[in-house]
């Protein structure tokens, strides 16, 4: 099992980014992500993605967090 703490700690608090698209993002949180039985990998937040990856340590995909936002409409 990866360990996730040990793995990202550090990037916590500013100390660390990611990079992305030639921009340093911040990671905001991660841990593993489930089938509903088994632990099948872990996703990792910054300010603005939620990164997938599988207990291979293997990139799957990349969401916006922004796009999973809803609107909030004002009237």
């Amino acid at each position: 099992m990866i360990n996730l703490d040990e793995k990202f700690h550090n990037y916590l608090g500013g100390k660390k980014h990611f990079r992305i698209d030639g921009v340093n993002e911040p990671l905001t949180g991660y841990g593993y992500n489930c089938d509903g039985s088994d632990i099948i990998g872990y996703w990792v937040n910054t300010t603005n993605y939620k990164l997938f990856y599988n207990l291979n340590e293997q990139f799957i995909k990349m969401e916006s967090l922004n796009e999973l936002v809803p609107n909030k409409s004002t009237s």
